[in-house]
């Protein structure tokens, strides 16, 4: 494990930016970027098209000491930024962390909740990782329901991920998810809490691991999982909330950074000129940096 980028996400003042869209989700960001799907005739061209924007957030000026860390896709490791791999530039020309997010998408609702695909090759691709320079995993699941039952299969897959990916020299971020629209979040959230505790007091005490969790109706309700000592850092997803709505409730979260992606790429285009498109990422990383450190 990197000791200098373990302190990095320890202490340094900043978030995480997810640049993380895959497959599935691809599509919508570019088209919210003003990409649209005439501008590709195939996946690999997609897969061109969002590298290209992704580039062009990673070597933004704005893209600067306020982010701390970033998530990137396996394509996105796999390809280059200004002639070095992607996760090698992060570190060595931006001083950000680089993650990668390594699960395979969801299965289909039971419970209430979404487990993660398996992950056939995952010991190989963390290997990978490892060799390209990433210092961590994101694995997303996703509760709809204040189910125990299905929130526990949750917590536990995500510990069982978690332990594959520390057994690899990787922090692993855990992304149970609980969707921002579920009729019975609150009590979601006091399950997964109580779920999360008991799973970080399993773990031995010389391993660390990262959270990733919907913004909590209640303040400061993650306060337990913020001080515990098996958490390296308790970031927060944007979730479909506006920037705006999610810097609001963030700041009200202290001790938890974002880790957004939709809510950081809002108001990017592909046809601004290079300074209106800094200028709106600077605006952009300013405010998400403000709700992070409040």
């Amino acid at each position: 494990m990197n000791q200098e980028m373990l302190e990095k996400i320890r202490e340094g003042d900043g978030f995480i930016a997810a640049l993380d869209q895959s497959g599935g989700s691809t599509p919508k960001a570019l088209k919210l970027y003003g990409v649209g799907e005439d501008a590709y005739s195939n996946e690999s061209e997609m897969f061109d098209r969002i590298h290209e924007m992704r580039t062009r957030i990673m070597t933004s000026p704005a893209f600067d000491g306020r982010i701390i860390g970033a998530i990137l896709f396996e394509k996105t490791m796999d390809r280059d930024v200004e002639g070095k791999g992607s996760a090698q530039y992060l570190w060595e020309s931006k001083r950000v962390v680089p993650f990668l997010k390594i699960d395979k998408g969801l299965e289909a609702e039971a419970n209430g909740v979404q487990l993660m695909k398996p992950m056939p090759g995952l010991d190989a691709l963390l290997v990978r990782g490892r060799e390209k320079g990433v210092f961590g995993t994101k694995e997303r699941s996703v509760i709809k329901s204040a189910n125990r039952e299905g929130i526990q299969a949750i917590v536990d897959q995500q510990f069982e991920v978690g332990r594959q990916v520390l057994a690899a020299g990787l922090v692993p971020i855990l992304e149970p998810e609980i969707d921002i629209h579920a009729p019975d979040k609150a009590e979601a959230e006091a399950i997964l809490r109580d779920a999360l505790l008991a799973g970080l007091d399993a773990l031995p005490s010389d391993q660390v691991v990262m959270l990733k969790l919907t913004i909590p109706d209640e303040a400061d309700f993650y306060r337990p999982l913020v001080e515990h000592p098996r958490v390296l850092k308790v970031v927060a997803l944007s979730g479909g909330y506006t920037r705006k709505d999610a810097n609001e409730k963030l700041a009200r979260n202290p001790g938890v950074i974002a880790s957004f992606s939709r809510a950081l790429t809002e108001g990017l285009r592909a046809d601004q000129s290079d300074d209106a498109f800094n200028r709106t990422l600077d605006e952009s990383i300013g405010g998400i940096y403000a709700a992070s450190v409040a």
